[in-house]
C-alpha cells in the first residue's frame, strides 16, 4: 500500500495571499495569521505575493489570474462574509466558495478557502484571533501541505 501525505514545508514554495478588504478588521487579522504561519514554516518574504481585492466576491478572479500565471505554487484566499439583514450574504459566500473551488480544479494549483462565513462579527473575531485558532494561519498551513502532497502524487493527464 502506498500512502501520500503532505507536510507544511515552506522552503522554496511561492505563495500568493489574496485578501478581501471588506470587513478589514477581520481580514487584516487573517492576513497576519497567514503571513506569520508561512514565515514560521520557512517561506521567504520574497516568495510571498500579497494581493488586496475589494471584497470576497472578487477573490476568485484574482486567485485565477495568480494560479494560472505559473508564478506561484499556491494561493491562499482570505475574506470575511458576515450575515446581514438581506440575502446578499448567501450570494457572496456561495459564489466566492464556488469560484475558489473552480479555480483550484481548473489550474491544479492549491487555492485554499480561508474566507470566514459567519453569522455575526463576534464569530468572525473568534476565528481571527492571534493564536492557534486563526483561520488565516490554518489556510496558509493547508496551502503548504497541499503543495507538498501534489508534488508527491502522480501527475494525471488533462
Amino acid at each position: 500500500m502506498t500512502v501520500y501525505e503532505g507536510s507544511p514545508r515552506g522552503q522554496g514554495v511561492r505563495v500568493a495571499v489574496v485578501c478581501g478588504r471588506f470587513n478589514d478588521l477581520i481580514t487584516e487579522r487573517l492576513r497576519t495569521g497567514a503571513l506569520e504561519s508561512l514565515r514560521a514554516k520557512g517561506v521567504d518574504d520574497a516568495s510571498i505575493v500579497e494581493v488586496w481585492v475589494p471584497g470576497a466576491f472578487e477573490i476568485p478572479l484574482a486567485a485565477q489570474r495568480l494560479a494560472s500565471s505559473g508564478e506561484v505554487d499556491a494561493v491562499v484566499c482570505l475574506g470575511a462574509v458576515i450575515r446581514g439583514g438581506t440575502g446578499h450574504y448567501e450570494f457572496v459566500a456561495g459564489e466566492c466558495a464556488s469560484g475558489i473551488a473552480r479555480v483550484q480544479l481548473d489550474t491544479s494549483i492549491p487555492v485554499i478557502f480561508g474566507v470566514l462565513t459567519t453569522e455575526n462579527v463576534e464569530q468572525a473575531l473568534e476565528r481571527s484571533q492571534p493564536d492557534a485558532s486563526n483561520k488565516g494561519a490554518e489556510a496558509a498551513t493547508t496551502a503548504l501541505e497541499m503543495v507538498d502532497l501534489l508534488r508527491q502524487l502522480p501527475k494525471g493527464e488533462r
